[in-house]
């Protein structure tokens, strides 16, 4: 039962710390105002939280560091036609389309 109790008390903590972390900013309204240099800081959060998730998928094959697999390979297209495109699908089917042909016809497991 003291299991019971230290789970529950731990979520209770846990939601506690999420809501006034977060309700914090909205109960202060205006007058808690981040710094301009914070803000500008902080539009790049989302980006950095995308590549901290996609580069090590890209980067490691079974834990280890291989410069040249198909899954980078083929990131670096995405990202080279997203840059001179502006078609929001192309570089997804393009990605895939070399993922798939590395893997299957030049035989580049991964």
């Amino acid at each position: 039962m003291i299991e019971g109790f230290w789970l529950w008390l731990a979520f209770g903590l846990l939601s506690a710390t999420t809501f006034l972390t977060r309700g914090s900013f909205i109960m202060a309204g205006e007058k808690g105002r981040l710094p301009p240099a914070l803000q500008r800081a902080l539009r790049y959060a989302p980006a950095a939280a995308l590549a901290a998730l996609v580069a090590p998928d890209l980067l490691l094959v079974q834990g280890q560091l291989q410069p040249f697999n198909p899954k980078l390979l083929a990131g670096l297209a995405v990202i080279a036609v997203a840059l001179h495109t502006r078609k929001p699908w192309l570089p997804f089917a393009l990605g895939m389309a070399v993922l798939i042909g590395l893997r299957q016809g030049l035989g580049m497991g991964g």
